[in-house]
């Protein structure tokens, strides 16, 4: 996972990048960049924390895995939207997407080119 990827049209990963310090997932997401064709991208599922607090039991959810994350591992975490872009673009990836959310996960897309 840190040495090599794959190759692929597409790489999948769910419940990966909580699991990891800033450091290690922009590792990881170099790899996978090296790893896709032009048009390739990476899809994560993961949850996503909003940028503001939320009073719903969906975003109440999502802080509690955050703190069991921080607990299990002191380099886990969950990101928000923007931290998700920040180490997509420090990977190289040209833009990213939340696609869609189901409860308290979300599946963003790291695309590789426009």
């Amino acid at each position: 996972m840190f040495t090599s990827v794959p190759k692929g049209d597409a790489i999948f990963m769910k419940n990966i990048l909580h699991s990891w310090s800033d450091e290690h997932c922009v590792k990881l997401l170099r790899n996978c960049y090296h790893a896709l064709p032009d048009n390739g991208k990476v899809i994560v599922v993961d949850a996503v924390i909003p940028d503001a607090p939320e009073p719903s039991a969906q975003v109440k959810s999502t802080y509690q895995l955050d703190l069991f994350m921080m607990n299990l591992n002191p380099d886990g975490k969950e990101r928000t939207e923007k931290e998700f872009a920040e180490l997509a673009k420090e990977a190289g990836f040209f833009s990213t997407k939340v696609a869609c959310c189901a409860y308290s996960f979300s599946l963003v897309e790291f695309h590789k080119k426009m």
